[in-house]
Parts: C-alpha cells; sequence; structure tokens
C-alpha cells in the first residue's frame, strides 16, 4: 500500500474544483470589474497625484503586485474555508472520515483546489492589469513561486478556519474583518515609506506588509524590505498551518463532532 493514494486526492480535488466552477462565471466577471475599478480611480484619477515609491515605476504598474496580493489572500482564504465546511454542513464530511483516505490526500485536494481557483483569478488581474498599465516582471520564475506559496498557505489558513467555524458567518467573518482590512493597510496602494511616524512602525506589525513588499521585490526587483523576510514568514506560516491541521486531523477537533 502506497503512503500516498493520488487517486483519492485527485478525486476531491476534482470534486472541489466542480464545485467551485459553479459560480466560476460570476467570480471572473465580479474579479474583473473589480480590477478594472481599481485601474481607473487609483491608477487614473488618484495615481497621477502620488508618488510610487520606487524609482522608475509608474504608480498604476506599483499597485499590480497589491491587487494581486490582495486577491490571492482573500480569495484562497474564503476558498480554503468553505471547500470544508461544506461538507461539515452538510454532513458529508463523516463520509470522508470514514473512507480509506488519509490526511494527505483530504489536504491536498481541498487546497490544492482552493488555491488553484485563487491562481487563476490571479491570472486574470495579470492579464487585465495589461490593458491599463505597462507593467514588467523582473523576476517571473520568483513570481510563480511566491504566488504559489502564499495561495497554498493561505488556502491552508482558510482550511483551518473552515473547520473552527460553525456558522456561515463565521466563515466569512476573518477574511472580510482582517485578511482584506489587513491587506489594504499593508501597502497595497502605497509604499510604507511614505507613512509618518508612528504610522510607518505601526504598519510594521502588519504581516501583510511583508507579503506585499515580498511580491513587489518579485515583481521589480524594489521593495521596503528585503524579499528574504518575505520568504521566511511566508514558509514559517505555511508551516505553522500544516503542524495545526495536523493536530486538527489527529485528535478529531470540530471533525467528529
Amino acid at each position: 500500500m502506497s503512503l500516498f493514494n493520488a487517486r483519492s486526492a485527485w478525486t476531491i480535488y476534482k470534486h472541489e474544483l466542480a464545485r467551485a466552477l459553479r459560480t466560476a462565471l460570476q467570480s471572473i466577471i465580479a474579479q474583473l470589474l473589480s480590477t478594472m475599478l481599481y485601474f481607473v480611480v487609483f491608477g487614473a484619477a488618484i495615481g497621477g497625484r502620488m508618488e510610487s515609491g520606487l524609482e522608475g515605476v509608474d504608480y498604476g504598474a506599483f499597485i499590480v503586485p497589491g491587487l494581486l496580493m490582495l486577491t490571492l489572500l482573500s480569495e484562497s482564504t474564503a476558498n480554503g474555508a468553505f471547500g470544508i465546511y461544506m461538507p461539515r454542513f452538510t454532513g458529508a464530511i463523516y463520509e470522508l472520515l470514514s473512507a480509506p483516505v488519509g490526511f494527505a490526500e483530504t489536504l491536498v485536494g481541498f487546497v490544492g483546489a482552493a488555491a488553484t481557483k485563487s491562481l487563476v483569478l490571479a491570472a486574470i488581474i495579470l492579464g487585465t492589469a495589461r490593458f491599463f498599465v505597462d507593467y514588467t516582471i523582473v523576476h517571473p520564475v520568483l513570481v510563480l513561486g511566491f504566488v504559489l506559496l502564499v495561495s497554498a498557505s493561505f488556502s491552508l489558513f482558510g482550511f483551518i478556519l473552515g473547520i473552527w467555524a460553525r456558522s456561515f458567518e463565521q466563515v466569512g467573518m476573518v477574511p472580510s474583518l482582517f485578511v482584506m482590512p489587513l491587506t489594504f493597510l499593508g501597502g497595497t496602494f502605497y509604499s510604507i515609506d511614505l507613512l509618518p511616524e508612528p504610522w510607518r512602525s505601526v504598519a510594521l506589525v502588519n504581516p501583510m506588509v511583508y507579503l506585499v513588499n515580498g511580491l513587489r521585490w518579485c515583481f521589480y526587483g524594489q521593495a521596503d524590505f528585503p524579499v528574504v523576510v518575505s520568504l521566511v514568514m511566508a514558509l514559517g506560516f505555511l508551516a505553522l498551518c500544516i503542524a495545526i491541521i495536523a493536530r486538527i486531523f489527529a485528535t478529531g477537533w470540530r471533525l467528529r463532532s
């Protein structure tokens, strides 16, 4: 018997992706409209009056990594949370727990599907941005790796949230009240170097600042912080989420009750 049953993981992945595709059209249209509005309002209306914070980078291009990170964090968390919460809500989770499917297969299936949907929306943002700004990617391989790391990490975080939540309100509470506001305040539309004290020091406490800047460095080779700091934080968060989920499956917390 193999340690990892790829067929089980693929079955869960396909099922979750099919569920996500049922609302794919409205998600894509909403993302297209949101992205266009961001570029019209921030890029055109406000951008001409603001400094980007990076030498040689137009403000419209400056906000592309921030918008990409905003979508990745919010969508990965929401997709991961609803993916596991729905089987708990309908009772289908008991069929999964009684089936010969291990912890790794379950995690790869649910989290993989959540991350895939987030990556598709991220690709839509990059494609839409081309119609508004002329941005360049200095380190395309690093951008791909960082995007994959962030989407996987926050899909895992969403998975934990979906197990913790006891209602639909709780599922949507963390992404809307914490993840998205912290990302907005994390330098999505501005460089924190432009902030006066004490607000700059306050911003340094926000972990989203380092993720946004890490992706911005991958795009343009410039950021407020070294990319190593962002990479270490993302890897640490990934490891923490995996450890928490492993403990949840070992104890059956909120899964068997």
